[in-house]
Order: structure tokens, then sequence, then C-alpha cells
């Protein structure tokens, strides 16, 4: 995947490398999975709320504390 990865242009490349290495705290592809289609159905309408991001902080499991 990396040679494809060197094919894109730098600023596409940027945004690929910043999802994967979200989404590589995620354990299973459900898990993605529920995470990629939240942030794509948040994005819709070119607008995330404070709301939104703190859902989608809590999905990728961001905002939990220390155990």
């Amino acid at each position: 995947m990396n040679f494809l990865l060197k094919l894109l242009p730098a600023d596409k490349r940027s945004l690929l490398e910043l999802a994967l290495r979200i989404t590589a705290s995620l354990d299973t592809q459900a898990e993605r999975k529920v995470v990629a289609d939240y942030g794509v159905e948040m994005l819709k309408d070119g607008k995330v709320s404070v709301g939104e991001w703190a859902k989608f902080g809590s999905k990728l499991g961001i905002l939990k504390g220390k155990h």
C-alpha cells in the first residue's frame, strides 16, 4: 500500500495517513466501520458541531478516562 500512497498528491496522502492513524487504535473492522460511517455522516452538511466532534471522539475512544 505504501507504493500506492506515493502516487497520491501530498495533501491527499497526508489526509489518508491521518485517517489510518486515527482508526489504527480501533480493534475491529466493525468499530472502524462505525467510526467511518459516523464521520461521513457528520460531514455531510459541511459543518461539524461541538457535540458531533465529542461524539466522534467518543467513538474513537479519545474521550475515555484513564483506568
